[in-house]
Parts: structure tokens; C-alpha cells; sequence
């Protein structure tokens, strides 16, 4: 559908940034931007047969760009799937009378039935290994009485258990494929009771298990709930067997916190537990987490955190503290579908030392790790990445770089007219223009090839005094385009209005308007 507009576009190319128009423009404001361009890059408007046909080019490429965007139907597939949705066939024979909105919903169920399709499909294996250290000897020893046997002047760290699963899931069934540790399967039959959620199971040792679950159980308006940031559950379960236990809880979680409040009357164990954990909205995604739980056993406190140290891993440590069980540390990695969990038995006895190593030591050997090993490696594997990227779309850079260069070429003649006009009425000029990655001082020998100049294009932009840039990617803009791939870019401007100097730096994708009193140089700065 695309192709046969004109000029082939590349498959990335912005639309709206082409046209400096935002994704919600009128037809009023396609139309005023695409008469912009199209007297500036009108082939009849140059003589010289080399710029002839550099205006040629882009002036197909605007008039493809507006024959999209002014259609509310290619309009709506371009918005979901680019310029890739344009290409694909079968939407000649969608009815023309369909509204923008009915497209999307349709274009929308399609998605989610190849999605589907997708899904049974395919198979997502997962799997846990759990190795238990035993590492009382470090804290509980006995020299005095053991001083005189061989080897026993160094602590005794041994495996004392080991446990590895693996399974295969699919969209409808989950498959074991080996376990070890476990002692016997179940089957599982699952059903709905209005709001709530019930399920009966039966294992290989008889016994039986029965559930209720569901937003229902807590308030009448459960819907309150999930249309909200935060779902609350409540959650009540009896098992009968062996070891017959009734437990009930209620689970709160929202985007920065997760609340869980559960108790169990049962034989041979009954207890209460409360868990809180604090989600920090950063980068790593950050969690801390603390619990009580008492019961007939004793008493355990816990605390811990985890964090995201790669793409697909997450580490996690978790301090146990308890009586009568002591102190243990466990530490668990999740890599991709892989979990690996080393829980650690410190010693019997509450012992602060062992609590403080516990907690310090893990802090110590992670921050020296972050610094020396993960840190170097994500910093390498983001280069590497970098590059392929590069690699990748070295030939549209290299047309980008091409079409802007001639855009330049073509809007010469405009821009001195416009500096003419801003001149005589002392408005707005660009006196300079950078646009990509700014470097700091030690790195300035690598500037120029991470910034273009983007005066001339820039002041092409300016009508009545003023310059409007929405919110999208600069290097969509005539004139301009990527100087680093996968960096993230910055555009600053020095421009001159009422005889004054103004500066401003703005963000790749942030909006900008021009002139601001804000932007003004301090004359004794």
C-alpha cells in the first residue's frame, strides 16, 4: 500500500516527525505542515539537476508521509503497526466506511490471535536447583575438646541436601519432566463460583485439598480493586489429611508495595505471619523485604532484598533469624526461566555474630562484585550490542545521513529569506544548533562524531518568531538525523531573539518551544 505512494520509505521512518506534527494532529495541521514542505522541496523550484532530484526524492517522501497520515484508515494501521502494518496484505478489502477506532480493535483481535496461536506453540521450560549448605562448624565449634583431630583446625562447610526440578509448561498442561525430592503427584481440577474461585485436588498420599479464592471475599465492589494500581485478594484454603490445617490470607500488592497477612490453625503447626515488601521504582528494580511469623514452632524474623543485576537475572539474599531455628542465610538467583536457591545454616543459636555476618557479608561481596565483574560486563555486553546495531543499520543511517544532507542543500535559499524577515522584525534566530550525544570534557575528541549541526535546518522550522518541536525523535526532522544508534541524544540550541542570547538543551523526545524567558543569558553570567 506504501510502495505505491511513491519513494520507498525505510521501514523506521517517522511520519509525524517527518512532518513536525504531533500524533494527534488535525487535518488542518497535516495539511499547513505538508504545504510547508512541499514549497520547500517542489522539484520546479530548482534548476540545478543534481538538487532537482535530491527535491524530487524527499518531496515523494513527504507526499507519502502525508497521503498516510491524511487517510484516517491507513492513519490507524500506521499507528499500531508502522509502516510494516502498511505492507501487509488483505487491507484493501476493509470497508472504507470503518472508523479509526473500529480498525484498531480489529487490527487488535488479529494480534491477539497470532499471539495465542503463538503461545500453544511453543513450550517454556522452567526448573530449580536448591543446594542446602550446612555452615554451623563456622560459628559452633568445639576446639577445645576437638583441638587434637587431624584437620579439625579449619571449619567443616559440607551439602547436607540437594534438590533439582525441571518441567515443561505449555498453554494447557504442565509437564514434569525429572524431579528429585518429591515425593508424589497430583491432580488438579479447577472451576469458578461467581467472583470467587474454587479448586479440589487430590495427591498420591490421599490427600485433600480445597480452596476458595477471590477478590469477592474481602468487599461487595471487588471491581474497585482491579481497576485501581493496587489488587487485594483474599485467599481461604482447608486440607485434610495427615497433617489437616485450615489457612487463610489476605494479599495486597500494588506498584510499590506487596502486603501479606495469613494465619493457620492446623496439626501439627498453627502460626501467623505478616510479610512486607517495598518496591523501588528504579532501574534495577529494587525490592526490600521484611516478615514476622510466630507460632507453635517458635519464632522467625526475616529480611532481605533483591535486584535486578542483568537483563534475565535476579539476586536476591534473605537473612533468617528464628528460635528455635537459629540463624540461616539464603540466597537465591533467577536466570530467565532458572531458579537457583542456596539456603545456608549458619548456626543454632542466636548468635549476633553470625546475624552481622549474615547481613554484612552478603552487602560486602555484592557491591565489590557489581563493581569489579557486572558492572564491566553489562558495560561491555552494551557496546557489543551498540555496535551489532550499528552494523545492522549502517545502510538507513547512511540514506538518512544522505537525504539530510541534501534537505540542507535545499533549504538554503528558505532559510536566508527567514533570516532576512527575523532580522528586519529583531526576532527569532538559530545562531547554532547541535543535535546527538554531548560528551564531557575528557571526551571531547570524540564530539564531532557524536554531534551534527542543525542550524540551518532549525531556523527552516522558525515561522513568526517562533520554533515548535513536538514530542517526538529529532532525527525524524528534515534535515536532521541519528548520529549514534542506541545512545541517548540531546539537542541544543543557541539562538538569538530581540538582540538577546538564549540557550536551551532539550531531551531527544522531549517537546520544545522557542523563545522562553528562561532560556536567556545572564549578561554578567
Amino acid at each position: 500500500m506504501a510502495a505505491a505512494l511513491g519513494e520507498e520509505a525505510p521501514d523506521n521512518e517517522d511520519y509525524y516527525g517527518l512532518l513536525n506534527v504531533r500524533r494527534e494532529a488535525s487535518q488542518e495541521e497535516l495539511k499547513a505542515a505538508y504545504r510547508r514542505l512541499c514549497m520547500l522541496y517542489h522539484p520546479d523550484k530548482h534548476r540545478d539537476p543534481e538538487l532537482k532530484s535530491q527535491a524530487e526524492r524527499l518531496f515523494n517522501l513527504v507526499h507519502q508521509a502525508y497521503e498516510v497520515l491524511s487517510d484516517p484508515q491507513t492513519r490507524a494501521i500506521y499507528d499500531i503497526y508502522g509502516r510494516r502494518g502498511l505492507e501487509m496484505e488483505g487491507w484493501e478489502v476493509v470497508e472504507r466506511k470503518r472508523t479509526a477506532a473500529e480498525i484498531r480493535e480489529e487490527f487488535e483481535r488479529l494480534q491477539r490471535e497470532r499471539e495465542e496461536r503463538r503461545l500453544q506453540q511453543r513450550t517454556n521450560p522452567k526448573g530449580t536447583i536448591s543446594v542446602g549448605i550446612d555452615a554451623t562448624d563456622l560459628f559452633d565449634r568445639y576446639d577445645e575438646e576437638y583441638e587434637d583431630v587431624p584437620g579439625s583446625s579449619f571449619p567443616q562447610i559440607e551439602i547436607n541436601k540437594m534438590h533439582i526440578s525441571q518441567s515443561i509448561e505449555s498453554t494447557e498442561h504442565t509437564a514434569p519432566a525429572s524431579q528429585q525430592g518429591l515425593g508424589g503427584t497430583a491432580q488438579v481440577g479447577r472451576g469458578s463460583l461467581g467472583p470467587a474461585e474454587w479448586w479440589v485436588g487430590s495427591g498420591a498420599f490421599g490427600h485433600l485439598l480445597c480452596g476458595l479464592q477471590g477478590p469477592a471475599l474481602l468487599a461487595g465492589r471487588c471491581s474497585d480493586f482491579i481497576t485501581t494500581n493496587c489488587n487485594t485478594m483474599g485467599y481461604l484454603q482447608w486440607r485434610w489429611g495427615i497433617q489437616s490445617a485450615m489457612n487463610t490470607s489476605i494479599v495486597r500488592d500494588t506498584k510499590s508495595s506487596h502486603l501479606t497477612l495469613a494465619m493457620q490453625l492446623g496439626i501439627p503447626h498453627s502460626f501467623m505471619m505478616v510479610s512486607y515488601q517495598h518496591k523501588f521504582q528504579d532501574e534495577d528494580q529494587t525490592r526490600v523485604k521484611g516478615s514476622l511469623k510466630v507460632g507453635f514452632f517458635g519464632t522467625i524474623v526475616e529480611y532481605g532484598a533483591e535486584r535486578k543485576i542483568s537483563r534475565h537475572s535476579v539476586l536476591g539474599a534473605t537473612v533468617s533469624v528464628g528460635v528455635p531455628q537459629g540463624v540461616s542465610l539464603k540466597i537465591k538467583l533467577n536466570r530467565a526461566s532458572q531458579t537457583y536457591f542456596f539456603p545456608v545454616h549458619l548456626t543454632d543459636q542466636l548468635l549476633p555474630s553470625a546475624v552481622f555476618y549474615a547481613t554484612v557479608g552478603p552487602l560486602v561481596i555484592y557491591f565489590a562484585m557489581h563493581r569489579l565483574v557486572i558492572k564491566p560486563y553489562l558495560r561491555a555486553q552494551k557496546e557489543r550490542e551498540l555496535e551489532k546495531q550499528r552494523e545492522s543499520t549502517a545502510s538507513d543511517i547512511l540514506q538518512k545521513k544522505q537525504e539530510a544532507e541534501a534537505a540542507v542543500r535545499l533549504m538554503q535559499e528558505s532559510v536566508r529569506r527567514i533570516i532576512e524577515a527575523e532580522e528586519a522584525r529583531m526576532g527569532l534566530i538559530v545562531v547554532n544548533a547541535w543535535y546527538g550525544k554531548f560528551v564531557n570534557d575528557n571526551s571531547r575528541k570524540n564530539e564531532k562524531v557524536k554531534v551534527i549541526d542543525v542550524t540551518v535546518p532549525l531556523q527552516c522550522l522558525v515561522k513568526d518568531s517562533k520554533l515548535i518541536l513536538t514530542e517526538a525523535s529529532k532525527a525524524g526532522l528534515p534535515g536532521f538525523y541519528d548520529p549514534c544508534v542506541g545512545e541517548e541524544k540531546s539537542l541544543k540550541v543557541l539562538y538569538q531573539f530581540r538582540g538577546v542570547l538564549h540557550q536551551v538543551m532539550s531531551a531527544d523526545n522531549e517537546a520544545l518551544r522557542i523563545p522562553k524567558q528562561s532560556h536567556r543569558i545572564d549578561a554578567d553570567g
